[in-house]
């Protein structure tokens, strides 16, 4: 099963939008370390849809490589309006190695016209992939953001082949009407909004794969550990980092690469979704990732007293 915490990968390039392997490999190895359960390598954050379909096998092939087995990957990428060019782009991503493919919704129904049309499509696309092939589903925010529906999601749940959905609906009603519809399943609903990432816990979401996997994903492995705690650091560190994810507004991706820049992970924050500068358009953006990270750190004191306190007793 696909579940615990999924980073969603960034793609670090160069000053030459070349990706960078390098620092791929070494965010690479952030993520593991910092209790990432599974790596989601190919997604919107990663760019992908402004990534080549070579580039974008290759990312999934780089990460898959660098990981070697010790969580599973997960990778997405189709990115075209056809159906003919989206087989061709999933076929591809399927050959690299990942551990399970991911669908993305929005692809899935590109006109928004309803069930019949998901059905169809995904019929089709199910055909044309190895049926032994663990499929994955993602609610893309980008061209736009697509719910599944009750009867959508009972429909993937029925073909036995998903393990996995990247929940992105943002609303905690949903997630537990989801939970319910795949309760004794093999299939996770994984919610991906830190406004309700401890609630949607407690109410037995088993992982969390939001965008701020990027900066502290360390801190969500020990709320989704801890969620039903008493320790009084459990509801403020799920007001942290409610509050922190608000950031993502300003300039994500770049802003998170502007983090790991900081860290060391990557050398150059290029993007290719963000064209602008984001330190001039965003104000005090620096100072706000200062507040982050200077939160960031005080948790992981706190939760390693904690943890040695439980130790000790």
């Amino acid at each position: 099963m696909i579940r615990g915490i999924v980073p969603v990968m960034l793609t670090p390039f160069d000053s030459e939008s070349r990706i960078d392997f390098h620092g791929l490999e070494r965010l690479t190895d952030w993520y593991l370390r910092h209790n990432a359960d599974a790596l989601f390598a190919v997604c919107q954050s990663s760019e992908m849809q402004h990534l080549s379909l070579r580039e974008r096998t290759a990312l999934a092939e780089a990460v898959t490589g660098f990981v070697q087995g010790k969580v599973p990957v997960i990778a997405s990428g189709h990115v075209s309006e056809t159906l003919d060019d989206q087989i061709g782009e999933m076929i591809a991503m399927n050959g690299t190695g990942i551990d399970a493919l991911v669908l993305v919704t929005n692809r899935l129904d590109p006109r928004n016209a309803g069930f019949e049309t998901f059905r169809f499509n995904l019929e089709a696309i199910m055909a044309h992939l190895p049926p032994d092939m663990p499929l994955g589903l993602y609610e893309c925010p980008a061209p736009f953001r697509r719910i599944l529906s009750d009867d959508e999601m009972k429909l993937c749940r029925d073909t036995g082949r998903f393990h996995v959905l990247k929940d992105v609906s943002c609303d905690l009603d949903i997630v537990k009407r989801r939970l319910e519809i795949v309760e004794g399943t093999k299939l996770s609903i994984v919610n991906a909004n830190a406004a309700i990432a401890h609630k949607a816990i407690q109410a037995g979401s088993p992982g969390f794969a939001g965008v701020f996997t990027n900066f502290h994903p360390d801190l969500y492995a020990w709320l989704l550990a801890n969620a039903d705690g008493a320790d009084p650091c459990v509801q403020e560190l799920a007001t942290f980092l409610a509050l922190a994810a608000n950031a993502e507004m300003a300039g994500y991706p770049v802003l998170a690469k502007i983090y790991h820049q900081r860290l060391g992970t990557i050398s150059s924050v290029h993007a290719r979704a963000i064209t602008y500068d984001v330190l001039e358009r965003h104000w005090a953006i620096e100072a706000i990732l200062d507040h982050i990270h200077n939160g960031t750190m005080s948790f992981r004191d706190r939760i390693a007293s904690i943890e040695q306190r439980h130790g000790a007793a």
